[in-house]
């Protein structure tokens, strides 16, 4: 909580550090940097089948273009020519022969300028022999097409049994769409050696690590001679986590081979083509229920659409299976996922890495149950709702404390009029025929820790100099989400100075090594614990310092008080923080630490099912209400609200544009966002004109789009704060409910299922009327 005797920024609104570089255009992006002396640029030769084999590869002609520096193909690799994320080694940076989906690697054109490459691209000669290929999940389970190693089981009680037992079945299957990224940044890398033939390379990455090590092991070289820097992303959501490896280590193998600096950038269409999107699942449940409503059991089946390779694949779908209960307790279930390998790009981490995915099904099931029973949707959730022993224990064994979503659920009913809201909702869908109403509710719960524990570590360096200014360097990646400006807030509040007086460093591996991805909603928790922890140990040599110059005995330390670059003696007299910076050199004390944080106290055993993967759990509430027409499908949101649980907030102002960013990420999810591929394997959504994102007409006014943080909560993190990232884009499933109480009003039969497709678009929502009406 807010200290009221210290000027703290902690808990308090605060601009983004970079904003005013965001809108005057002062922010430099990779691809913004001036040209290095002699740069060369790149293009990529990507495949142009979804499988095949390579028959003949003839470069000569290629080589001939005048300006064109070399040509780089799997043969001039060094060292491994590999790029797949944690282990897998099923995915090369240049094709050595095998074909998987249009769009792989397979040489690197490296010219004086772009019109040489394109010139270039043209006169390579490539013979395939073309070979049949799967593109969706069906194809690839009738084809038994599965990635090894891919199998994940949860299982608890007795749930066929149980099955038996219920009152009522449901049985159905629920497919979850994909979503491409979409950020602003395109993938852009950034490579020269030194005056040592070491690699510098600037990537535009959340994994500055995992670019470092992919780097040197493809050129034979220790990571203490690679080093990656990231200044800032023009935003990730996840697409940045693995992927940006590929483009890094290729604009690396262009420097290594030509020892010239190469720059590696992706135009809108060729990212779209090439990278991987979130993973479309394809689910089949079996849900048993009492008469009363309560869910007796649970048995889900899942299949991941994963791509060509592995990628983060297992670990998505590890995090799907625990989110498969959403916020209910399901005293018998069975949740069983698999990864499916199709020849579409590997489909990689995206805002909620399966979480999503999970969520969807569990709630379809919630949906179809109310229908059924003639219940309200929000009252057979809060039936089900986790509660006191024995109803606290989720699916893994662990022990669910601090579950506030009964009080978030009260709280947003009540200031949402949603009851008051559904009567009108239902009286006009009775009055009228071609515009229809729908009223949607959806909880979350979200649990915030990296699902391979051994990522869960964080670290920093924190600096201050004689003049009292301070430079922090952590592992995290500045993606326009605000991490650096929480890092320069709990700073500031540590040493006791004005944020002002703080520089936020570049993110870079030669200043804090090994970091992990900033990913999993973990960025402020790891980072920020680690900068806490280098802080610590520098207060605990400044207020020796302090009670030197003060003339104090050093057990008087903890009662020196440093704020807002004053430091204050228990007698009062003061000096500015730079005096004693400037002591603490004078006697020749370290103004330099390093600090690190390992999140306690998690473990998972996928083999046995059992353990504890999250630290804690973000919670939310969304009301959300819609106006559907019947005659073209088209629909639009009315009004929005949100209750979400970020703990503490570090910056509360920062933490609400996180929560209506994720929403209306999530919202384009399941409305807009549809991807389609024809049948050779070409992405034909790959422009803004074909693939529709949302835009500033897609949410309501802000009078009717309002976002409350959940007031008097704290969390076992830094400063009592949690995770935002994520969670609440999940809290868009509301969509679905909404959209159904709209569609189930056009016909007569009050429990039939609405057959939407996802992602709902006004296509998918037309059919499913005119088949409500049938």
């Amino acid at each position: 909580m807010k200290d009221a005797a210290r000027n703290s920024p902690l808990h308090e609104n605060a601009a983004h550090e970079s904003a005013w570089k965001h809108i005057t255009g002062r922010a430099v992006f990779i691809d913004d940097m001036p040209d290095a002396k002699d740069q060369l640029v790149a293009q990529i030769f990507a495949s142009p089948v979804a499988r095949g084999r390579i028959k003949r590869l003839d470069f000569t002609k290629a080589r001939a273009v005048k300006g064109v520096a070399a040509i780089v193909s799997a043969a001039d690799i060094p060292g491994h020519n590999d790029v797949s994320a944690i282990g897998a080694n099923d995915e090369e940076i240049l094709s050595t022969g095998e074909l998987n989906c249009v769009g792989q690697a397979i040489a690197l054109v490296l010219g004086e300028n772009y019109e040489c490459c394109y010139e270039a691209l043209k006169l390579i000669e490539l013979e395939v022999e073309e070979l049949p290929a799967i593109f969706g999940i069906h194809e690839g389970i009738a084809a038994q097409s599965f990635h090894p190693n891919g199998k994940h089981i949860i299982a608890r009680g007795d749930c066929d049994a149980a099955l038996a037992e219920s009152d009522f079945l449901i049985e159905g299957e629920v497919e979850s769409p994909g979503q491409e990224h979409w950020y602003l940044e395109t993938h852009c890398a950034q490579a020269q050696l030194t005056e040592d033939d070491d690699i510098h390379v600037y990537s535009s990455t959340q994994n500055l690590h995992e670019v470092q090590e992919k780097i040197a092991g493809m050129l034979g070289l220790p990571l203490s001679r690679v080093v990656v820097v990231m200044p800032r992303m023009g935003g990730g959501f996840g697409g940045k986590e693995t992927q940006s490896a590929q483009y890094a280590s290729l604009a690396a193998l262009g420097a290594w081979i030509t020892k010239r600096p190469v720059r590696v950038w992706l135009n809108r269409d060729q990212d779209m083509d090439w990278t991987g999107k979130r993973h479309p699942f394809y689910t089949k449940y079996r849900a048993g229920f009492s008469n009363d409503g309560k869910i007796k059991a649970l048995h889900i089946m899942t299949y991941a659409n994963c791509g060509w390779a592995h990628d983060l694949s297992r670990s998505i779908l590890d995090r799907c299976l625990f989110h498969l209960d959403s916020s209910y307790f399901i005293p018998n279930l069975h949740f069983e996922g698999q990864l499916v390998k199709t020849n579409l790009p590997s489909n990689t981490a995206f805002r909620g890495f399966g979480g999503p995915q999970g969520f969807i099904a569990t709630e379809t099931v919630m949906n179809r149950a109310a229908r059924h029973l003639d219940m309200d949707p929000v009252e057979i959730r809060r039936l089900n709702y986790y509660g006191e022993s024995p109803r606290d224990v989720m699916q893994y064994g662990h022990i669910l404390k601090d579950f506030r979503i009964p009080r978030m659920t009260d709280d947003i009913l009540e200031s949402s009029r949603y009851y008051e809201r559904k009567r009108k909702i239902d009286k006009f869908n009775a009055e009228n025929t071609y515009v229809k109403r729908g009223i949607g509710f959806m909880p979350v719960k979200f649990g915030i820790s990296f699902t391979n524990t051994m990522l869960n570590q964080g670290g920093a360096l924190v600096l201050i100099y004689t003049d009292g200014s301070v430079a922090i360097n952590h592992g995290g990646a500045e993606m326009g989400q605000g991490l650096h400006s929480k890092m320069i807030a709990i700073a500031a509040h540590d040493l006791g100075v004005k944020p002002e007086n703080i520089r936020l460093l570049h993110s870079r591996t030669d200043k804090v090594p090994n970091a992990s991805a900033t990913a999993a909603s973990s960025g402020t928790d790891l980072n920020g614990a680690a900068i806490h922890d280098a802080c610590v140990q520098l207060m605990a040599r400044l207020r020796k310092v302090a009670c030197r110059v003060f003339e104090l005995d050093e057990s008087e330390g903890d009662k020196i008080v440093f704020d807002d670059g004053v430091v204050t003696s228990p007698n009062g007299a003061q000096l500015p923080f730079q005096a004693i910076a400037k002591h603490a050199y004078i006697l020749q004390i370290s103004l330099a630490a390093s600090g690190f944080y390992r999140t306690p106290d998690i473990g998972y055993d996928p083999f046995k099912g059992r353990g504890k993967p999250f630290h804690y759990y973000a919670y939310g509430v969304c009301v959300l209400e819609l106006e559907l027409s019947t005659l073209t499908g088209e629909y639009r949101l009315t009004d929005v609200e949100i209750l979400h649980d970020v703990g503490d907030a570090i910056i509360p102002n920062i933490d609400v544009g996180q929560v209506e960013g994720a929403f209306v990420q999530g919202f384009g999810w399941l409305s807009t966002e549809e991807l389609v591929w024809d049948d050779k394997g070409h992405l034909r959504t790959n422009t803004p004109s074909t693939y529709k994102i949302p835009s500033i007409g897609s949410v309501p006014d802000p009078e009717h789009f309002r976002v409350r943080l959940l007031q008097n909560a704290t969390a076992d993190a830094i400063y009592g704060s949690k995770a935002v990232g994520e969670p609440p884009f999940v809290l868009a499933i509301a969509l679905m409910q909404a959209l159904e109480h709209a569609i189930v009003s056009v016909g007569t039969d009050p429990k039939r299922d609405p057959q939407i497709r996802w992602p709902a678009t006004w296509e998918s929502v037309l059919r499913a009327v005119e088949l409500q009406k049938t």
